[in-house]
């Protein structure tokens, strides 16, 4: 099996190429174009959320690495990412060699044993998504292969990455650590870098236009 420094080269930048439901760029082709700029761009991977965008970014041509995780919108969902054994199939399925999910201490559909299992039975790579360093034991213990810092965003303010997060995951775990999260400016990701961190995803800053705008008249205003 490959290993996530293998996939993905040390100091990389992952374009997370997505869409929230109902917004102007909830379009299949319009996930597309965000892959394929950021191929053309220099990315050295994307993270996707769906099967279909896995495939339709695959069949586009793009060979880029793709982190592919699945988002449960329902209200009665117990966690947003990947919280379940049975979700992994259609990802790797269409194309994902990462698969990305939630390692919070949330009850879940599956054990995150189970569900970093059954991505490594199916050949693919297991990305933990955390919110706190409290959660990289169980997580690794579980059997992922990486660290993310997604979900520390939910205890941050508007455009501040958690760096002290990284700085700690890579000091006490020494395993490759992925930074994302609230990623808007080149200074933020060296930092990063400087922190340890082996990749940093960038979303909102490339792939949400009315967050970029957002972005420029909060610093116009200040």
């Amino acid at each position: 099996m490959s290993t996530i420094a293998s996939l993905i080269p040390l100091h990389s930048i992952i374009v997370s190429c997505q869409a929230e439901v109902g917004t102007p760029t909830d379009h299949t082709s319009m996930i597309v174009a965000f892959a394929q700029s950021a191929a053309l761009g220099g990315a050295a991977g994307l993270r996707l959320a769906g099967a279909d965008h896995v495939a339709a970014v695959r069949s586009a041509g793009i060979t880029l690495p793709i982190v592919g995780i699945h988002k449960q919108y329902t209200p009665d969902a117990p966690v947003l990412i990947t919280g379940d054994r049975r979700l992994v199939a259609p990802l790797t399925d269409a194309g994902a060699q990462i698969v990305a999910f939630d390692a919070t201490p949330r009850a879940r559909p599956s054990s995150l044993a189970e569900i970093a299992g059954e991505i490594h039975a199916r050949g693919a790579l297991a990305l933990a998504d955390l919110r706190a360093a409290s959660d990289a034991e169980a997580a690794l213990e579980a059997g992922a292969d990486a660290l993310a810092t997604t979900l520390s965003v939910w205890d941050l303010p508007d455009y501040v990455p958690d760096i002290a997060l990284i700085s700690e995951l890579v000091q006490r775990y020494g395993v490759p650590v992925v930074a994302e999260g609230n990623f808007w400016t080149p200074q933020d990701v060296r930092r990063a870098f400087d922190a340890g961190a082996h990749a940093v995803v960038i979303g909102s800053a490339i792939t949400r236009p009315w967050k970029i705008v957002e972005y420029f008249m909060r610093g116009a205003a200040t």
